[in-house]
């Protein structure tokens, strides 16, 4: 049978990285539920944990059933329950939308790795609680006006074809640039979307980091997010297409970090590291090469300060290292 077959290395490395994803969720659904005052909010966020505490017992008794070690991850000692609020007005729940959909991409990768019964029905179950959560924290969101929907248009009345390449180059010989279409407003749209909520997490880690390396890394990428944000709204109004206002949270005047430098860099970079793959799978339905031209600059400078945050993390001894092929 699949499931008595020992782990492949393939399977190895998934669990893995999701194990390190798992625990420093963990460690921010920590943080949030102490310090969250709205009921509903707290009670997504306990229920979600649990669950997500039960899938990594699951993953550690897969390893110690290989004989393999249990890797370190994110523990209690990397989240801080008594430092003040950083966060309010919905951020909370705003940043777990975000992280489950991260987690819903990374669990499609992960799944086509896997080919033990136990691992895909893992990933299975995994899975089915990301889409749970993501769904609840979007009503939740729009219920408690923390998110905006986006734009509207008029419903087509007709199919069409693209017979002219013009339509790829954005402009005409007139000098006009067609106006931007709705995959393509769905793409820039999520864009300015999950900037607005990275670049409030970067404003409070650089607020709240006591390491002059790390708090400069933070700003670097706060300093990134707004202008991502900037140069698709730029985009759109090109078009004139007024994206709606999406809070995003706010941060407060605290200066004490709730959790460790360590993992307040990991998650940076785990949130930039979607950042550019999400990007990399969108390009490919975006059909104007000016909007291509700009996307792959931001991308050119996303991907410098992953590197940058590599580099880092490995200067202070935060990186983990993967499992080693023999």
């Amino acid at each position: 049978m699949l499931d008595k077959e020992k782990m492949s290395a393939a399977e190895l490395g998934a669990l893995w990285m999701t194990f390190q994803s798992k625990t420093m969720i963990i460690r921010v659904l920590d943080y949030f539920i102490e310090k969250s005052v709205d009921q509903e909010a707290r009670d997504l966020m306990s229920d979600l944990r649990d669950k997500l505490q039960q899938m990594v017992t699951e993953i550690i008794q897969m390893f110690a059933e290989e004989g393999a070690v249990i890797p370190n991850g994110f523990t209690k000692e990397d989240v801080h329950l008594d430092a003040p609020q950083l966060y309010e007005n919905g951020f909370d729940i705003m940043l777990c939308r975000v992280l489950k959909e991260i987690s819903m991409g990374s669990y499609v990768l992960h799944m086509t790795t896997a080919y033990r019964r136990d691992i895909i029905q893992l990933y299975r179950k995994l899975t089915n609680i990301t889409q749970e959560y993501y769904d609840y924290f979007t009503t939740y969101l729009i219920e408690n006006d923390y998110l905006s929907r986006p734009n509207y248009t008029l419903m087509p009345k007709t199919v069409d074809y693209i017979h002219n390449k013009s339509y790829m180059k954005g402009t005409n010989i007139f000098g006009h640039k067609r106006d931007i279409n709705t995959v393509e407003f769905g793409i820039l749209y999520h864009t300015i979307e999950t900037n607005i909520t990275g670049m409030q997490l970067m404003k409070g880690f650089s607020q709240c980091s006591k390491d002059e390396e790390v708090r400069k890394y933070f700003t670097i990428g706060q300093e990134l997010s707004k202008e991502i944000v900037r140069s698709t709204e730029d985009l759109l109004l090109e078009s004139n297409i007024k994206p709606p206002a999406t809070p995003g949270g706010t941060v407060t005047n605290s200066t004490e970090a709730p959790f460790s430098e360590k993992m307040m860099i990991h998650c940076a970079f785990l949130l930039g590291g979607f950042s550019l793959g999400a990007q990399g799978f969108s390009e490919s339905f975006i059909l104007r090469n000016d909007v291509l031209t700009k996307t792959a600059v931001l991308g050119k400078d996303t991907y410098e300060f992953l590197l940058k945050g590599a580099k880092l993390m490995m200067s202070k001894g935060w990186l983990e290292e993967p499992p080693k092929m023999y």
